[in-house]
């Protein structure tokens, strides 16, 4: 997630090149309804119908941009036949791989009940260690509410909103900064999540000559400019081309790489020429072997 730059010339050259030839090597992701958190999507034809099958969650952390605190997720593979539940146990006891990113719940904090559904609401009731002290201001408590809210809303490919309990009860609010009286309602994603996000290869994943990078941006002309890293020196750049521009979308690449350890790094084009923010970024560490 730190900041680069990119000359908006290079820009223009290879944008038009790469764009053409990634265009046809992009994803399916975005091929499902953008209104709801990505996650996992229903079984494909003729996939497992085991209640216990693996299905990939996304998780919801909070990483520290540019732009103040932003929601970046991973993807969990997890054997389970209640993926909100499932979900929700992820995010508050398994720490990001990735370590720009992070969870401010408080320690100890678990789920006491199963995830419910009912009448538009998604309810979920956490133990008593959710409403103890919390290293927050209100920028950062309002934005780990979310990430509950995201991440329950992945999993259970939904908007409503979540109610939130605490020892099985209503509170009025968490922290001194967020209200709960009501059911919390989903933020405008543009607002709150990273526009750029590597989705895989995982954080410290190994992987072959061939790395093949996936994600999702939002990002403008749909240009998503990348660049890999050993040893701090770039050793290669070029711009992956997102499915759309300006919505969360999901963009693909493949870079060939000697043996070897490197930080990929994504970030957005700056239209603004520098006199915007900064643009933002997300970076992996990977490990490449023959």
């Amino acid at each position: 997630m730190r900041i680069i730059g990119w000359a908006r010339a290079l820009r223009t050259g290879c944008a038009l090149l790469l764009g053409a030839a990634l265009a046809g090597c992009a994803g399916d992701g975005g091929a499902a309804d953008r209104s709801i958190p990505a996650g996992s999507g229903p079984p494909a034809a003729g996939a497992s119908a085991d209640p216990a099958a693996s299905r990939a969650l996304a998780i919801y952390y909070v990483g520290d941009t540019a732009a103040g605190f932003r929601l970046f997720r991973e993807f969990r593979s997890v054997p389970t036949g209640d993926p909100g539940s499932d979900a929700v146990r992820q995010m508050l006891a398994t720490p990001a791989a990735d370590p720009d990113y992070r969870s401010q719940w408080p320690a100890g904090t678990r789920l006491l009940s199963p995830v419910t559904r009912a009448d538009g609401v998604i309810t979920v009731d956490l133990s008593a260690e959710a409403a103890g002290p919390a290293q927050v201001g209100a920028e950062l408590a309002e934005l780990t509410v979310q990430q509950l809210v995201f991440t329950v809303q992945a999993a259970l490919q939904a908007t409503d909103p979540v109610r939130v309990l605490v020892g099985g009860e209503p509170v009025a609010e968490l922290w001194g900064h967020v209200a709960l009286a009501d059911p919390v309602a989903r933020a405008d994603q543009y607002a709150v999540r990273s526009p750029v996000q590597i989705d895989s290869p995982a954080h410290g994943a190994t992987a072959g000559p061939e790395v093949t990078v996936t994600g999702e941006a939002a990002v403008f002309e749909a240009t998503v400019p990348w660049e890999v890293r050993r040893d701090g020196v770039v050793v290669r750049s070029g711009f992956a081309t997102s499915q759309e521009g300006q919505r969360f979308s999901p963009f693909r690449f493949t870079v060939a790489l000697e043996p070897g350890e490197y930080e990929i790094r994504v970030t957005e084009d700056d239209p603004s020429g520098g006199e915007g923010r900064p643009p933002l970024s997300d970076t992996k560490q990977v490990t490449v072997t023959r």
